[in-house]
Parts: structure tokens; sequence; C-alpha cells
């Protein structure tokens, strides 16, 4: 079953093309990740398929309905962290809280109080005195109290230091494992990495590639690296051979192709050291947008 699905979604801001064609689903269970650099479209996709702004052509279903003509309906089983976050700086943080809870039909106050205990959040703090750090986990705990079936994560870590990101990444899993779909949209690959099961890599606002993590890791992509002497001879300048870097004494380069011509090339060579890894998420997501 899918719990989201695309429909060539497009928003034009004028002519300025937001996001085009958006065409994907996110099945139910799954952790999909949404990845492209800062202005590739993540965002406006996101707010076009909750209906806080309106698409200019296409359309999404969530939980089988349409996001825009049943869309207080569908949100009420929705949690949503935005990028960017603005409250009212007079309230308290439980105050806040709170009033987001009264907008669902379950008591929400064990869950508020077992988020804030995990995200080490002060309840009793005013929103103004909260660091940027802070007030994300205030985001957090909101989108989160209720329970939801489907969490929308945009850019969720800016601002969380590392141990909480860590905590962070738990909850998310855990809350996964109760049977929780999420839709997590980061520049930060590393994250996708780790959490993902699958991605769609955005660029200019239209989908480049949906690949499942690990087809992307095992693509046959490695990185090949070899120290010795006069190795900047363009021998390695071949097919399938990318971000070539060549000195005297080493050569790197990442390769998609037969090994075999390789091994043929470096026969005549005198070596001191050999590496060959897989490349890194970040190498591989690179060749998407070259």
């Amino acid at each position: 079953m899918n719990v989201i699905e695309f429909n060539k979604l497009t928003k034009y801001y004028g002519k300025v093309k937001g996001c085009k064609d958006i065409d994907f689903n996110v099945k139910e269970g799954e952790i999909f990740g949404f990845i492209g650099p800062n202005g590739a479209g993540k965002s406006t996709t996101i707010r076009s398929m909750l209906s806080l702004i309106y698409p200019t052509s296409g359309s999404v279903n969530i939980f089988g309905k349409d996001a825009i003509k049943y869309g207080p309906e569908v949100r009420k089983d929705i949690g949503y962290l935005p990028s960017e976050i603005f409250y009212y700086d007079k309230m308290k943080v439980i105050d806040l809280l709170k009033y987001s809870a009264s907008f669902y039909d379950i008591d929400c106050t064990d869950k508020i109080h077992e988020l804030s205990k995990i995200m080490e959040l002060d309840l009793n703090r005013k929103i103004e005195d909260l660091s940027y750090g802070n007030k994300k986990k205030v985001g957090i705990v909101q989108g989160l109290l209720h329970s939801p079936k489907l969490i929308i994560l945009d850019e969720p870590t800016s601002g969380l230091d590392p141990l909480m990101q860590q905590k962070f990444f738990n909850l998310i899993l855990a809350e996964n494992k109760k049977g929780a779909t999420v839709l997590f949209s980061s520049h930060i690959l590393s994250e996708v990495q780790q959490l993902c099961n699958r991605v769609a890599i955005i660029k200019d606002g239209e989908i480049l590639s949906i690949k499942d993590i690990k087809s992307i890791k095992n693509d046959n992509y490695k990185r090949f690296t070899f120290r010795g002497k006069s190795l900047n001879n363009g021998k390695f300048n071949i097919d399938g051979v990318t971000k070539l870097k060549e000195r005297e004494d080493k050569v790197s380069f990442l390769f998609k192709g037969d090994v075999n011509k390789i091994v043929k090339i470096i026969s005549g060579l005198k070596l001191t050291d050999v590496t060959i890894e897989e490349p890194t998420l970040e190498e591989i997501f690179m060749h998407y947008y070259e």
C-alpha cells in the first residue's frame, strides 16, 4: 500500500519553477529520503502536498485520498516538521504543546512528556528564551505528540548538536517500528544513508532518479587510490573513470566498469600501496548533478 502518491505535482511561482512533474510513491512503513541541495524544490514539494500552498497542476494522494480536497482530514494523521519554525515568543513550551495537542481527539499528555524527556526539552521555558536548536526540539515534539501515521521531516536536524541528532534518529526509527511512515527531506546525505530505504533525488525542481539506497551504494562504483612513482602519466584517463586526481606519487578516482581494465593498467606500474573502497553516498550523488 502507498501512503503517499504523487501524480505530476507541479508548482510555479509566476514564471519561476518551484517543482515540476513530481511523480513518486512512498510505501506504508517506509522511511523514504528526499534529497537535493538547498533550493532544489524539496520544501515546495512538501508544502504543496500538504496544501499549505496550492499546486499549479497535478495532485497528491495521502492515505488514498486527495490531499487537497481532503486536506483537513488527512492532516490529522500527519506529523510535520518544517525547515523553518516560528512560534509565539511569549508562550511557554508546555502551553504551546498543549495548544497543539488540543487539535487532536486524543490525550497527548504522556507523549509530550515522553518526547520532551528524550529530546532534553525544558517544558517550562518561554519560547523567546530558547536557542535555535531548542526551538527545533519543540518542533520535533510538536510534530510527533499525536503519534502520527505519517511523519514528514523537512531538514529536521539543523540546529541540533551531533548527540541530539543521534537521539532524534533513534526516535524516528522507534516511531517507524511502531508503524509510522516517514518522508525525510535533507541535503545532508549521510543522514539519508543512515535512515532511509529508498531516495528520490531532486534537482532544479525535477526528480532525477528514484533509487534504493543499497543499489546506489552497490552500483558498481569503486574508489581507487594508488601510491607509487611516476603515476601522473595519463593512463587512467579512460572511460568509466571520474573524479580523477593525479600526482606523481598518488592517483585517486571513481570507476564504474570492468575492473580488469584497471588491473591491466596497474600491472605495468611500480606501486607501494593500493586501496579499493566503496564510495560515499555523497560522491555517488554528485554524479547526478554533473
